[in-house]
């Protein structure tokens, strides 16, 4: 008998937190709404979402892979990389190679800065600070392309190139100063390289020519690409799903009648009253005129994908504007979802130990490009 409590007792500690926090949430947001109605909002919201928000995501997603695909197949990825790599190092004191990061970065997702660093040539022209430090300058580039889409498809088309641009500024405070906590916990790096041996990436880099018609390497690509778009697409799902339903409830209100009627996209306000507690700061920083808004960020801290998915109903109720879809597109392509991905990338370059400081870095520099987007913006509709 005491063996069995013992076996029991081991799950204590997680297990009861948990059931307090769950049900604890679930029976706030129950009694304000109704269970019934909290219920049914939940499974309509996420129902509404995925036919209207996932499929269209995919969709995008399918498209911009097919480009990528296109653009890789066709030599496009390289020009741009040798166009961008005079940028690295005085802008992020990066080596030159670094560029290719990037434009992997924006045409796909974080992850693909890691099976980059993987390959000893390319990572053979960086110092130890520099190498750990590709994981914000890849994430900051997260998913550009589809965010950039995404918004354009929304109806606007200057913002999202500010917001680009803000987002290229909070990547270099974010990598700079990932660049200065990683010398300051181990100065040793700062003359370390990260592989032995000087491997050449570029130069080194064999052609390898296919005989194959111009006809069969477009439609290859093409399809090749829009297939990984459908992965992407998929991968995206459960986060719009879970996440944006979640924070669509803690932001939206009752229902245009003023009661709830367990209808998708009612909600009990959490986070615009907390926001409102201190919204001078939003509207002076990012120039939010509404405290709804600031439940993008906060989803984008998890998953891009999911504050996308916020987009048109802010669109719809009025609460977006020009200002906010800048900011939106430079803190979603900064952030894109870094503190569910900091963790494993780092992981996978062997500098687990560093996550903090490269979270800590990143959220200065996502803060960094909202607050650049805004002022931006400002200027040009000066201009």
């Amino acid at each position: 008998m005491a063996e069995k409590k013992k076996g029991i007792g081991k799950y204590i500690p997680d297990g009861i937190p948990c059931l307090i926090i769950v049900f604890g949430l679930f029976a706030f947001i129950g009694m304000q709404m109704g269970v019934p109605n909290m219920l049914n909002t939940i499974m309509k919201t996420a129902h509404d979402l995925l036919l209207n928000t996932c499929f269209y995501l995919m969709a995008i997603c399918v498209i911009t892979g097919a480009i990528g695909k296109i653009f890789v197949e066709f030599n496009v990825v390289k020009l741009l990389e040798r166009l961008l790599r005079p940028l690295m190092r005085p802008l992020f004191n990066l080596p030159g190679v670094a560029s290719l990061g990037a434009v992997m970065t924006f045409l796909s997702d974080n992850p693909a800065i890691i099976s980059l660093s993987k390959d000893k040539r390319f990572s053979s022209y960086f110092k130890k600070y520099q190498y750990i430090s590709l994981t914000n300058f890849g994430t900051a580039f997260g998913m550009g392309l589809l965010v950039i889409v995404f918004m354009v498809g929304q109806g606007y088309y200057a913002e999202p190139f500010i917001g680009l641009f803000g987002a290229f500024c909070g990547c270099i405070v974010s990598t700079r100063l990932m660049q200065r906590f990683v010398v300051k916990a181990y100065p040793t790096f700062l003359e370390e390289n990260a592989v032995e041996g000087n491997a050449q990436f570029a130069d080194e880099e064999k052609e390898v020519v296919e005989e194959k018609s111009l006809f069969i390497r477009t439609l290859n690509s093409l399809l090749d690409g829009g297939q990984t778009g459908v992965y992407v697409g998929m991968a995206i799902i459960p986060g719009v799903l879970i996440i944006s339903t979640l924070v669509m409830i803690l932001t939206f209100g009752t229902g245009a009648d003023g009661v709830y009627n367990g209808e998708a996209y009612e909600g009990i306000e959490l986070l615009p009253f907390l926001a409102g507690k201190i919204n001078f700061v939003f509207e002076w920083l990012f120039g939010f005129q509404d405290p709804h808004l600031i439940a993008f960020p906060i989803t984008a801290l998890g998953a891009v994908g999911a504050a996308l998915g916020l987009v048109p109903s802010f669109v719809a109720e009025g609460w977006a504007d020009g200002n906010s879809i800048a900011v939106f597109t430079a803190i979603g392509m900064c952030w894109s979802g870094y503190l569910s991905t900091h963790t494993a990338m780092l992981d996978s370059l062997g500098y687990r130990e560093l996550t903090s400081k490269a979270i800590l870095a990143h959220t200065i520099g996502g803060l960094v490009a909202a607050i650049i987007a805004h002022w931006v913006y400002l200027l040009y509709n000066l201009i």
